[in-house]
């Protein structure tokens, strides 16, 4: 998810969610905890995660970072990334593998074959040719396979899920599972109603990537995640692209 608020919490326990991740883009790790606490009750698990931009914003390719201790900051290269992921013991996935712009492709995965515990395998935003690739790309790494709702719009909330063989009753019961690979299947819903959420999510991608934002976020140098943000204390500078 990349949006959460009750409307989203209500919605997901209306359509039987029982846990949702919740890695919103350019929001730092302690911000995201809270907020995941905040929304998380006996119904409904809300894990905190980062979706990661890693390299610059003309190239960058975004990993699904879970299980952080630490806050890790965008735009450093992905090798920088990985490296800083697998140092703090932290759980990497491939979100929307190969698509648009902003993607992994199986290149980056053969290069680094431990580094990840599963692939995106449907996408809402996905055009049915991307979702085939996914599901392609996971057989040929061998990769274990998720899917997700990947929700920036809260109609999108319950369109994709994952059902995992053992109850995830806490995050470290999520991390376990991803980590172990785990017996699930990924579902979605179908008709034309989830045809037309799909296609909804996919126009957002325009205002997502607005060359506003890309300056706005990327290049102020002040937004939260950006690694020459004051909060990082200059750790990430011999890796930060910016």
């Amino acid at each position: 998810m990349k949006i959460l608020d009750e409307g989203v919490a209500r919605r997901a326990k209306d359509r039987g969610i029982d846990v949702l991740v919740y890695a919103p883009h350019f929001t730092r790790l302690p911000e995201i905890r809270e907020r995941a606490a905040r929304f998380s009750d006996d119904d409904l698990l809300v894990v905190p995660a980062r979706e990661v931009f890693t390299g610059s914003f003309r190239d960058r390719k975004h990993v699904l970072a879970l299980d952080l201790e630490e806050p890790i900051p965008d735009f450093l290269t992905l090798e920088g990334t990985l490296e800083e992921l697998d140092r703090r013991d932290a759980l990497a996935l491939v979100p929307h593998p190969e698509f648009a712009t902003v993607s992994l492709d199986v290149v980056d995965l053969n290069r680094h074959p431990d580094c990840f515990c599963g692939v995106e395998i449907y996408n809402p935003k996905h055009l049915p040719h991307h979702n085939r690739r996914a599901r392609e790309i996971a057989r040929e790494t061998s990769l274990p396979a998720f899917g997700s709702s990947y929700a920036h719009l809260p109609r999108t909330v319950g369109e994709v899920w994952t059902e995992f063989g053992i109850d995830i009753d806490s995050a470290a019961d999520l991390y376990t599972a991803l980590r172990s690979g785990v017996a699930r299947r990924v579902f979605h819903r179908s008709g034309r109603r989830h045809g037309r959420r799909c296609r909804i999510e996919f126009a957002h991608l325009a205002w997502e990537n607005s060359w506003k934002k890309v300056d706005r976020l990327a290049l102020s140098g002040m937004e939260p995640t950006h690694p020459r943000h004051p909060a990082y204390e200059g750790r990430f500078d011999d890796v930060a692209v910016y």
